[in-house]
């Protein structure tokens, strides 16, 4: 019996896809950081804390990550469903604690979609998808705070 749930275990464990980074000081709070897909993304600080102001802060690119993860979600889901977008931007804001760990304490998300016949209710359902389903990032990030979701639909501007 435990010779099977080991098994069943080790089984798991193989079908679960590992995530590996990498961060490199530079100089001071410069850093350089690498992850599976060999890009590397500069992070500092402002130079009053040790950094030369040369990269994004570590919590900016947390946000610009749950806001990619979303945005590539909604954007595949919509394409799936046929609905063409001429443009998609993700505004993310989010407060922060006042006191250390200075955690976030609310998210919003806000879609700006623009496109010409876009059904809003494939917007609200392909948003509902990621946040629920689909976006790990989202689903860390909504065990700990609360997210809201807004979108705006834009028509296309008419060329001539």
């Amino acid at each position: 019996m435990i010779q099977r749930f080991n098994q069943t275990i080790r089984n798991s464990m193989e079908r679960v896809k590992e995530m590996k980074a990498t961060i490199h000081q530079i100089k001071g709070i410069s850093l350089a950081g690498k992850s599976d897909s060999g890009h590397w993304v500069v992070m500092d600080g402002p130079t009053e804390l040790g950094g030369a102001d040369s990269g994004a802060r570590p919590l900016e690119l947390f946000l610009l990550g749950v806001g990619g993860c979303t945005a590539m979600d909604v954007i595949s889901i919509l394409t799936k469903k046929r609905v063409s977008l001429d443009d998609l931007v993700v505004e993310i804001e989010a407060e922060r604690a006042e006191e250390h760990p200075k955690v976030f304490t609310r998210v919003l998300i806000k879609f700006v979609i623009t496109g010409n016949d876009v059904p809003e209710e494939a917007v609200q359902r392909a948003i509902e998808l990621s946040q629920d389903k689909y976006c790990s990032a989202a689903a860390m990030l909504k065990a700990s705070v609360p997210i809201e979701t807004a979108y705006e639909i834009r028509p296309s501007a008419a060329k001539g």
